[in-house]
């Protein structure tokens, strides 16, 4: 073994526990300790911890604190964190694959969702095991809605618009509307708001409920344009160390947890939109000519989508639409 790679065996070693002693991982998230995503993780820490009889031990650090968004996935990778939960469509740019559910339209609904990432895991895990890691669980955001300060009767109206963007394909959908894309992640949304960094954005109920939006936004339009997902993924040779009844606890816990965030992020896709309503916003439905206007921007990057992703992307599509 060379220096450099007992050097990486030990740190990990330390990190993650001999197999029979109390193991100690912390899991970074980029979302605000209330948000029901975190809140689902806490119960699947809370749920290997009992299941384990203590010997493994999961710390939620919430809100970016010790990991921003964009960096959990390395962090993962690289042993930093053992675990962590990241945005899919964050890393469009190492794989196609992992943004498939950000494609405008493509899926809309949770059952669609649903089928969307059933045709997708498997392809998923393969990427995720050539980079050391594995994905445990994922859950969905509510459908994603447009924000905005100004009115909006079509796309037209969108141009020079400070767009937040929180993904690639985010970015490219300011672009084609003629808005000024400008990447910032959910834990910055309150301070961009009120420094006037952004205007305007498309986002689920949930994070414009998080960051109190309405103080400063007026105008939410439900097109319910797609259901992006978030994946906790754990380091592979971290949950390899662990004994085989503590894989298999952390494992069920996994399965148990997304279940139950599947259905409490469709149990509360209406409550976002109507605190929304309450907190003074006006909630519509986009006019005809906007839902035509974005379903066009999303068949165009529906195609640029594959052209990039390829052959086996195309088969995923193509798995998803026989469901």
């Amino acid at each position: 073994m060379k220096p450099r790679q007992a050097l990486v065996a030990f740190a990990l070693a330390a990190a993650f526990g001999a197999a029979q002693a109390q193991v100690k991982w912390d899991l970074p998230t980029a979302y605000p300790a209330t948000n029901y995503h975190t809140e689902n993780i806490q119960q699947f820490a809370n749920d290997v911890d009992k299941a384990t009889g203590g010997k493994l031990k999961i710390t939620i650090h919430a809100n970016g604190s010790l990991f921003k968004a964009p960096e959990i996935k390395r962090a993962v990778q690289s042993g930093q964190a053992p675990i962590g939960e990241i945005l899919w469509v964050n890393f469009l740019h190492e794989d196609q694959l992992f943004g498939i559910d950000g494609v405008p339209f493509l899926a809309t609904s949770f059952p669609e969702a649903e089928k969307l990432w059933k045709a997708s895991r498997k392809a998923i895990d393969e990427r995720l095991a050539k980079q050391g890691t594995r994905v445990l669980f994922s859950v969905p955001w509510p459908p994603q809605g447009i924000y905005s300060k100004r009115p909006l009767a079509s796309v037209a109206d969108m141009k020079g618009l400070k767009w937040r963007a929180y993904s690639p394909q985010t970015a490219r959908i300011g672009e084609l509307v003629g808005a000024t894309p400008v990447t910032i992640q959910a834990a910055e949304v309150p301070q961009a708001l009120a420094t006037g960094a952004m205007d305007s954005m498309i986002s689920s109920g949930a994070t414009g409920y998080d960051s109190k939006i309405f103080e400063h936004v007026k105008n939410f339009y439900d097109t319910q344009a797609w259901l992006p997902k978030n994946g906790v993924i754990v380091n592979a040779q971290g949950f390899n160390a662990l004994d085989k009844s503590t894989q298999d606890a952390v494992l069920k816990a996994a399965a148990e947890a997304e279940t139950r965030g599947w259905k409490i992020s469709q149990e509360k896709t209406g409550w976002y939109v109507e605190q929304l309503r309450k907190n003074g916003m006006n909630v519509a439905p986009p006019s005809p000519e906007l839902k035509t206007g974005m379903s066009k921007i999303g068949e165009q990057m529906l195609n640029e989508w594959l052209q990039k992703a390829g052959p086996d992307a195309k088969a995923v599509i193509d798995a998803y639409r026989k469901m």
